[in-house]
């Protein structure tokens, strides 16, 4: 069946169907994985956004649950060529199968280098798949991504216990939490509580938790006042470790400002420099926005990682205050150990801490 993917700024490109047959609208973004593909489509952090891949075949391995980084999110799939018969050494089912369960629409056949290039040209912009070649081109202009991360964070709270022997009690704030960010807590001895977004900081506070994780989410830093004011609540208190979303309301709860980026990092081959050594580090990434390391006041915190191609922050250090964010996903090894280092980091300053209250 023929199907459209018509762009906010007129754009139409013709393909065909797979997925499930309706029309939704998303914020067009696209990634630059040649593998990953369930991942990305189970990432949160997705919600409201239409994936486009670049790399031109999806859904060779076809979609194991395993994989999963949390429910489907994303409001659409755009593809060069989907794999209708996949082989792998694992059950699961195909990426067309996939779509269908989570009533997202998807799109083949269409010049995703094409769309692309649009993009890094022109900037993210609002798309809608359709089985029409006509679309308001005013309902497009009019779609935002609002209230996501009340959307997808967690709606009460839960404990997980750790794989071995527990050694730390942390709390996970849940602006739409990767799976692996919960697994690498776990298998360090870490019992963790997940906990919603908007949890109170007297209530993180009071429940005896050695460490805090902020972890990653979708939508506009911004719009989250509530959040970042709960985290400006806890800082200095305890120690901290943010990721992604985490890492900018860290930022913007110490007065530094975000900006959004003109198309984003989004895949898992960026490369990051740390800003004191010479190492560079190969990333996982899935961030529209950025933190403006330059606006983060005098004394506060200091940046600590930049990204290699853009010199856009990273990550930030807040020595005195026992606390860093970083900006992209060291749970996801793209490296594939490179950066679960800061997991250690972070076990550390919650060990520093034990030994000195005691």
């Amino acid at each position: 069946m023929k199907r459209y993917l018509i762009l906010q700024n007129g754009d139409i490109f013709e393909g065909y169907g797979f997925g499930s047959y309706c029309e939704k609208v998303g914020e067009l973004v696209f990634t630059t994985g040649m593998c990953g593909y369930t991942e990305t489509l189970t990432d949160p952090s997705y919600f409201g956004q239409t994936v486009l891949f670049t790399f031109p075949l999806i859904g060779n391995y076809g979609v194991n649950a395993l994989d999963f980084e949390g429910k489907c999110r994303v409001s659409g799939c755009v593809v060069r060529e989907y794999c209708e018969k996949p082989s792998g050494s694992r059950d699961g089912v195909s990426l067309d199968e996939f779509l269908k369960q989570n009533g997202v629409p998807g799109i083949y056949g269409v010049d995703t280098r094409e769309i692309t290039r649009t993009i890094r040209e022109c900037g993210v912009m609002n798309a809608v798949i359709t089985d029409t070649p006509t679309y308001d081109i005013n309902l497009l202009n009019s779609y935002t991504v609002k209230n996501a991360v009340s959307a997808v964070s967690t709606s009460e709270s839960v404990v997980i216990p750790s794989l071995e022997k527990t050694v730390f009690r942390v709390a996970l704030i849940d602006y739409g939490a990767k799976q692996n960010i919960l697994s690498e807590l776990l298998k360090r001895g870490c019992e963790v509580t997940k906990l919603p977004c908007l949890t109170s900081a007297k209530a993180i506070l009071d429940g005896g938790f050695d460490g805090i994780m902020l972890s990653n989410g979708p939508g506009d830093p911004t719009e989250n006042t509530d959040e970042i004011a709960v985290i400006g609540g806890l800082f200095g208190k305890i120690p901290i470790f943010g990721i992604c979303l985490g890492h900018q309301l860290m930022a913007l709860s110490q007065g530094a400002q975000t900006v959004k980026l003109k198309y984003g990092h989004r895949g898992v081959n960026q490369p990051v420099r740390e800003t004191r050594g010479e190492r560079t580090y190969i990333t996982s990434q899935n961030h529209g926005y950025a933190v403006l390391g330059d606006t983060l006041p005098a004394g506060t915190g200091r940046v600590s990682h930049v990204n290699a191609n853009d010199k856009t922050c990273e990550g930030i250090e807040y020595l005195q205050w026992n606390c860093f964010t970083v900006q992209f996903h060291p749970e996801a090894s793209p490296g594939p150990r490179d950066t679960g280092y800061l997991f250690d980091r972070f076990i550390e300053k919650m060990e520093a801490k034990k030994h000195a209250e005691e």
